[in-house]
């Protein structure tokens, strides 16, 4: 059972004095009938809960995507530099969210916020080998060879070997996409310096089933819909 504001609050379309206002103009249903108040109680897998007529969908966790641009961290907080929760609104920092996997600092593209940990470690998980595909620009044009390179396993300059990963060349070569199985420290720059070039920008586009939504620009989010969590929920 939990508070009602609480609940509407954690979809990250209102926030709590906004659901008050709601509540307060009659707009909340809880089984049909006005919400009494915003600290009433109810299991939302039980009593079905609507908002203008619209009925909502209110999940034990949240699940966010964010576009992270470039030059925020991949962190809860820090003392002196931004990090990803401090794009997102007081009501949702509230839910005690943090990203799943990190990007640099200078990089961007997908980053998921949840507070659901079992998730997290699932899509994580080394055993797992959830896919991550990322757009890679660098200094010198790569070649077929290190797309072969890439398949065989690049072995790190500190004798760290990597999965084969795959490299596909785009145009000129200057770009690229490459899919990861794992997830190693600053994985992608070190192959890439292993291949005697450096990676001028590097943008996530997908984890798992889980696709940027391009009509986000950089440092905006959303909520995931219902069919997006049941598919990475899925990860076994």
């Amino acid at each position: 059972m939990d508070r009602l504001d609480k609940l509407l609050s954690s979809t990250g379309r209102w926030s709590r004095r906004e659901v008050r206002q709601l509540i307060k103009e009659g707009r909340v249903l809880v089984d049909g009938a006005p919400a009494a108040a915003a600290e009433q109680k109810l299991d939302p897998a039980l009593s079905p809960v609507l908002v203008d007529g619209e009925a909502l969908t209110i999940r034990k966790h949240t699940y966010i995507m964010l576009h992270k641009p470039a030059g925020v961290l991949s962190a809860t907080e820090d003392p002196r530099q931004e990090t990803v929760l401090d794009l997102l609104p007081p009501e949702l920092r509230r839910r005690g969210l943090f990203p799943v996997g990190r990007l640099d600092k200078d990089s961007e593209g997908l980053l998921l916020l949840t507070n659901d940990g079992p998730l997290a470690h699932r899509l994580l998980s080394p055993k797992r080998h959830v896919d991550k595909i990322y757009h890679i620009r660098t200094d010198r044009p790569l070649t077929p060879a290190d797309a072969a390179a890439f398949a065989a396993g690049v072995v790190l300059g500190d004798g760290t070997a990597c999965l084969p990963a795959k490299l596909e060349l785009l145009g000129d070569g200057s770009e690229a996409l490459v899919t990861l199985h794992e997830g190693k420290f600053h994985q992608i720059k070190r192959m890439i310096a292993c291949r005697g070039a450096t990676v001028c920008r590097l943008k996530r586009l997908a984890m798992g089933t889980l696709v940027l939504d391009d009509r986000l620009a950089a440092g905006e989010f959303r909520p995931l819909t219902g069919e997006e969590v049941s598919k990475i929920g899925g990860i076994t």
